[in-house]
């Protein structure tokens, strides 16, 4: 008998701490970003998550009541971390394709982007059609639209791919590739970051793209308030005071030549 005593101590012990882990993690939203990619997920000078992708997810945390707890996360592990449970949702500038939405269950869309491309100065390229060539190199990053795109679209040009978007820029700046594909935002910062190496064709070749925000195939019960939280925050114009902190000047420029703002419904 008193051995049977300790087991149900013990068992009550263990239960008890399961429950209170549990309530603990229930009032967390755990999201996943790839903090390498700015202004949208990235770090502030002391090591903390920072971008439209952090200031998006604290205020989904707001909405729901949950504190949330940023994981950095590569990019191509983004998805498996949702399948496993180790993030709640998946915040990270993800465009939401027919592939990945057979394995995930997307938002509504909250942004729209379009590819462009970062050529180097000396290629002589001057839209998509010049790459139709087997001589011509191109660097993607894995995992992303580019990298379809330039896989399936462009399969005369030799593909080149890696696995940071540094690593592409850098190619093209040392004349290692003739042409970066990647989204109008991107492509238009790092060619103001890379002027006398680089030059940015910024305009659409295909059509555009839907950013959302990605959760565990079947949980419509996360799913459903986020969806809300979106049609919230646009209503409320979340999107004009995230593209005022971080975008102003790029907002401009894409007003300027006539291209369809990132957060335009």
């Amino acid at each position: 008998m008193k051995k049977m005593g300790c087991l149900m101590v013990a068992f009550m012990f263990v239960f008890v701490m399961f429950i209170g882990c549990g309530h603990k993690e229930s009032n967390t939203l755990v999201v996943g970003m790839e903090l390498a990619y700015p202004p949208f997920e990235t770090k502030d000078d002391a090591g903390n998550p920072m971008g439209v992708s952090v200031d998006l997810a604290y205020a989904l945390g707001d909405y729901l009541g949950k504190e949330v707890r940023i994981e950095n996360v590569n990019w191509d592990g983004l998805i498996p971390s949702l399948q496993t449970g180790k993030v709640d949702i998946v915040i990270s500038s993800m465009t939401a394709t027919e592939d990945r939405e057979k394995v995930v269950d997307f938002s509504i869309p909250y942004a729209h982007s379009y590819l462009a491309l970062l050529v180097n100065k000396e290629s002589g390229i001057q839209s998509i059609e010049d790459l139709y060539d087997k001589d011509r190199v191109i660097a993607v990053k894995k995992g992303t639209t580019g990298y379809i795109y330039a896989t399936t679209s462009l399969i005369e040009a030799q593909v080149h791919s890696f696995t940071s978007e540094n690593a592409c820029v850098t190619e093209v700046m040392q004349g290692k590739a003739d042409a970066f594909i990647y989204d109008q935002l991107t492509i238009y910062r790092q060619n103001q970051s890379h002027p006398d190496t680089t030059e940015a064709i910024l305009i659409p070749f295909q059509e555009g793209e839907n950013w959302a925000m990605a959760v565990k195939a079947g949980n419509s019960d996360l799913l459903q308030p986020v969806n809300q939280f979106i049609e919230m925050f646009i209503h409320e114009g979340g999107f004009e005071v995230i593209t005022e902190k971080y975008l102003q000047k790029e907002k401009e420029i894409f007003d300027s030549l006539g291209f369809p703002w990132f957060f335009s419904e």
